[in-house]
């Protein structure tokens, strides 16, 4: 079974995330990370997302190592603007969740000069000469806290019209926020032009935030969208929960309303007995688990086709691998997984 089928209707393929090939909890091998990328590429990925921010240019370097030898119009490539790299000796090697990350100290700047410096700084990592979309990295409130105002500003005044300006050399093809905030991108709207939007978690099983404004202004103004996709596994317990709260809570309803006999169903989380609320804690607790997850790991499918004409679609993710998964990946490789 391929690892990246095409989705239903659409035929997309989805992407893969680098943020685990830049040790994101957990070191992976140069081996198993060269083994991933080269199993995905032969179940029939061609969309790679990347950061400066995944492992100090871990990320950025492997994905390179794996891309550098494909032709350049076979595949969509992704990196990020917002966070510059600077030489430190001493910088711890855990640093934001990656462990084992390389040399460096992260600092913020969406300032024209500083994006420019970071789409050079990510291409000779890379060893690449042109990027694909460019993402304007974490600029939302919650990240920023009292700095917010000023940091959108500058996205606005600095950062987008220098993303526009390497597009119009060549060095990218199209320009977007990589955000898991909803308001951040509304704001960059009501002023600027994207040509994408990498939207982490906010239209999901769990959270549609996305959905009331932000996803028809984004069809509006013709902006594509990268959104996470859940694993159909954990979509179907996670309804089945959500519906068996539901159920009970309308029953309970009709029956206050005498609209249904008594039956002595009780309301989820109010019993009188203790299996009946153990129960419904451990599903609750099953339920959290699959959001929790599904904010950190997962696939990212798009609603629209590729920027690039050449490529199958513009897919991008922040997909987990366990080791598991890896040496997995590393077999079909092996095998000539097609």
């Amino acid at each position: 079974m391929p690892l990246f089928p095409p989705c239903a209707g659409s035929g997309a393929r989805l992407g893969l995330g680098g943020a685990p090939l830049g040790n994101l909890f957990a070191r992976v091998t140069d081996a198993d990370a060269q083994a991933l990328l080269d199993a995905a590429w032969a179940s029939g990925c061609r969309s790679f997302d990347t950061a400066p921010h995944y492992g100090h240019g871990l990320s950025e370097r492997r994905v390179g190592d794996a891309l550098r030898v494909k032709a350049r119009d076979a595949f969509v490539l992704s990196s990020k603007v917002g966070r510059l790299l600077v030489a430190d000796p001493g910088a711890a090697r855990d640093q934001h969740g990656y462990v084992g990350v390389l040399p460096f100290s992260q600092h913020w700047d969406y300032s024209a000069a500083g994006v420019r410096r970071s789409i050079e700084d990510s291409l000779q990592r890379l060893g690449l000469a042109r990027l694909d979309v460019v993402y304007v990295h974490d600029c939302d409130a919650a990240t920023h806290g009292a700095a917010a105002d000023a940091v959108r500003r500058q996205v606005i005044d600095q950062a987008l019209p220098a993303l526009h300006a390497a597009k119009r050399e060549g060095l990218i093809r199209a320009v977007g926020l990589g955000v898991n905030d909803v308001q951040i991108v509304l704001d960059v709207l009501r002023e600027a032009e994207l040509d994408a939007l990498l939207l982490a978690g906010r239209y999901s099983l769990l959270d549609h935030s996305a959905l009331p404004e932000l996803l028809p202004l984004c069809v509006a103004r013709g902006v594509r969208i990268a959104l996470q996709a859940e694993d159909e596994y954990g979509q179907y317990i996670a309804i089945g929960i959500s519906v068996l709260f539901g159920a009970q809570a309308l029953i309970n309803i009709a029956v206050a309303m005498s609209i249904f006999p008594t039956k002595g169903l009780t309301l989820p989380f109010v019993s009188y007995g203790g299996s009946s609320l153990l129960v419904c804690a451990a599903a609750m607790g099953v339920l959290l688990s699959i959001s929790r997850r599904s904010a950190q790991t997962g696939n990212i499918r798009t609603s629209t086709d590729a920027l690039p004409a050449e490529a199958s679609a513009m897919l991008v993710t922040e997909a987990g691998f366990a080791p598991e998964q890896i040496a997995k990946g590393r077999k079909r490789a092996v095998e000539g997984l097609s």
